[in-house]
């Protein structure tokens, strides 16, 4: 999995790591946009550049077994890569295609990976991740969630 430097095009491959209790020091509101103590005891993960440090997105999830689903709680990446003027791209596509890769080692050709957006952000995930309205949640399932981990799963 890589990201892209927007203004160079420089392509970095990167870790998603689970989140350990001293990362949580790191995570502050004013970055990261959520209160990211209060998933403490959740299942949370990291992006990060191989090699380095700095966490450039985060992704919550709860595992729904009984529904085949994996439910995205919080999904962020950080200030400076919000919006136009972001330093790295894909950024959060890596971070579903993480999930999404989770929910088909689980639950095979039934995985369903989930969230709840806020409205104004909705139509971007229908557009951009091919996610599906399913009502108050969107969603992915297989044959989307492959494409999802071809699209983004390259070792470029």
């Amino acid at each position: 999995m890589n990201i892209v430097h927007v203004s160079t095009g420089t392509i970095f491959q990167v870790d998603i790591l689970p989140v350990d209790e001293l990362d949580f020091k790191l995570l502050t509101k004013a970055r990261y946009f959520f209160s990211w103590n209060k998933e403490k005891g959740e299942e949370v993960y990291k992006l990060v550049i191989k090699g380095q440090k700095d966490i450039l997105g985060l992704v919550s999830i709860e595992r729904i077994p009984s529904e085949w689903r994996i439910h995205i709680r919080l999904l962020t990446v950080s200030k400076e890569n919000k919006g136009s003027a972001k330093v790295y791209d894909k950024i959060a596509g890596n971070l579903i295609t993480h999930v999404a890769k989770i929910a088909v080692e689980e639950f095979g050709e039934k995985a369903c990976v989930s969230l709840r957006p806020k409205n104004a952000i909705a139509n971007h995930y229908i557009k951009k991740y091919k996610m599906n309205r399913t009502g108050m949640t969107l969603s992915l399932e297989v044959p989307e969630i492959l494409n999802l981990i071809k699209l983004y799963d390259e070792d470029e």
